[in-house]
């Protein structure tokens, strides 16, 4: 991986009910991922379903996977795999790759098919399945039943491409096909052989369970965080990854010393008594993704609104006013603008079309700078991103596949007194701001007794996940007040019912 001038730090903190990365570039938070004890991340994911429903004037079925919503599954996502498999089967021989109605020619109800999650579900909507099966490595990916090498277009040089090519030629079986990531760039030979094989036994390890299995099962979890934080965040241009858990730690270098030990002396292990998060002010960093209004060091201002059809980021001078004409001032503000608005579709991890609303300018080589600071800014995004010129009316489009659910998603909830239109922090993540407190604070409250005052419908939710707080049982007492907002608590040291939230915060 090219190596640039950014100073780029991990930091995960885990915890029995959830697991937290963050990275940070030059000190500022610019992605986050938080797992969950009780939340499914189904993405990449192998299942043995069955098919419930097909539905050719969709050109798409339904699948049953053992999720909670039905899984959907197209037409084109599956053609050319059978077309490829089943090609001496007559009724399959003569698919149309681009008619979907003949969808029912490949599937019937209660049909079993091998699928994986393509993209989770949100709101409504069931889970995305392809029927391209693929098993991501930290350098590669294995496709079974494709006998192809295609090589990331991110790496350039046509000598490096065929030094890569001529390798996996010799180490592959002609079963398999190859992605080779951009992470692979200047690895050398016992890098690729000793990952390929890694893959080519978990396929065959997942082969065996499809034997036997039955269906709906997942025969292969892929999302778990650990896999993903070295698989896709960890490498070369990371200067530091640093670990608050000696298991997890462990378990890092174990996996590092298989695929690429010479990342191991970038891993460490945090030892002080201070919350990791507080060391680097991550926390305070968070609480920032749930503000729709961003305040830029000039004294402009981004405004973020998501809406079902697209993101919409709006900007504004403000208080800034500029030390010369107004064109200067325009330019200063949208430069900040598209810095930041990069940095903010990363860190929320907003996704579909993105509609920035720059401030209004006649100078093309202005507008010019604006875009490359913005295409700058989500070169370091892994996600699939596209940033469209100025349109007339002075917009710029940006398109971003969806990875995973947003944070605001993740950490929030729909509001229960406005319809839904707004939202609010989720039950989960307030009851983990109420056990970071006690962390945070153990020192100062040590051998206090406390009472922890929440809205009674959070206080239901404490007491259905009392485990949560099971080393502070002997300490806390959580009872109910109603003027209490759902997302916020106070917390009183008895007997005197001193409050003390914010005195150890």
């Amino acid at each position: 991986m090219r190596k640039d001038n950014v100073n780029t730090e991990i930091i995960v903190n885990v915890h029995p009910l959830e697991k937290r990365v963050a990275v940070l570039e030059d000190n500022r938070l610019v992605e986050l991922f938080v797992e969950r004890k009780d939340q499914q991340n189904p993405v990449g994911n192998i299942y043995k379903g069955i098919v419930k429903d097909v539905l050719p004037g969709m050109g798409a079925a339904f699948i049953e996977i053992g999720l909670e919503r039905t899984a959907f599954l197209h037409y084109s996502d599956i053609v050319q795999d059978f077309l490829e498999i089943y090609e001496d089967e007559k009724p399959r021989k003569h698919l149309n790759p681009s008619d979907s109605s003949q969808i029912g020619k490949l599937l019937k109800p209660g049909q079993e098919i091998v699928v994986q999650v393509h993209k989770g579900p949100i709101g409504s909507k069931g889970a995305r399945l392809t029927g391209q099966i693929s098993i991501p490595g930290k350098y590669l990916v294995l496709f079974p039943n494709k006998n192809k090498i295609a090589i990331s277009r991110k790496i350039y040089s046509q000598g490096e491409r065929t030094r890569i090519r001529n390798i996996l030629s010799e180490i592959k079986d002609p079963s398999y096909g190859l992605i080779v990531r951009t992470e692979a760039e200047g690895s050398d030979e016992d890098d690729f052989r000793n990952e390929y094989k890694a893959l080519a036994k978990t396929w065959r390890l997942i082969e065996k369970q499809l034997q036997y299995a039955k269906a709906p099962v997942c025969v292969f979890e892929e999302n778990a965080l650990e896999n993903y934080l070295i698989r896709d965040l960890f490498g070369e241009h990371v200067d530091r990854l640093v670990i608050d858990d000696k298991s997890f730690y462990k378990s890092i270098i174990s996996q590092l010393e298989d695929i690429s030990a010479d990342l191991i002396p970038s891993v460490e292990m945090y030892k002080e008594d201070s919350p990791i998060f507080d060391a680097w002010s991550i926390e305070k960093k968070i609480e920032t993704i749930f503000h729709s209004r961003i305040y830029l060091p000039s004294g402009g201002n981004i405004k973020i609104e998501q809406t079902e059809a697209l993101v919409a980021i709006d900007i504004n001078t403000g208080s800034f006013t500029g030390k010369s004409h107004y064109e200067e001032t325009v330019r200063k503000t949208n430069l900040e603008a598209a810095a930041e608005s990069a940095r903010q579709i990363r860190l929320r991890d907003l996704s579909g079309v993105i509609v920035i609303d720059f401030i209004d300018m006649t100078d093309d080589k202005a507008k010019s700078e604006v875009l490359d600071i913005l295409k700058k800014g989500l070169r370091r995004d892994r996600a699939k991103n596209k940033v469209y010129p100025f349109t007339d009316l002075g917009m710029v489009e940006v398109t971003r596949k969806r990875m995973r659910a947003t944070i605001m998603a993740n950490f929030s909830e729909p509001c229960p007194f406005c319809n839904g239109s707004g939202r609010i922090i989720s039950k989960e993540a307030v009851t983990m701001r109420i056990y970071r407190w006690l962390v945070r604070s153990e020192y100062y409250i040590r051998n206090k007794h406390l009472r922890i005052l929440v809205h009674p419908d959070l206080l239901n939710h404490i007491k259905n996940h009392n485990e949560d707080f099971i080393s502070y049982r002997d300490q806390i007492e959580f009872a109910e007040d109603s003027a209490i907002r759902v997302d916020q608590f106070k917390v009183f040291s008895l007997p005197g019912m001193e409050e003390v939230t914010s005195k150890y915060s």
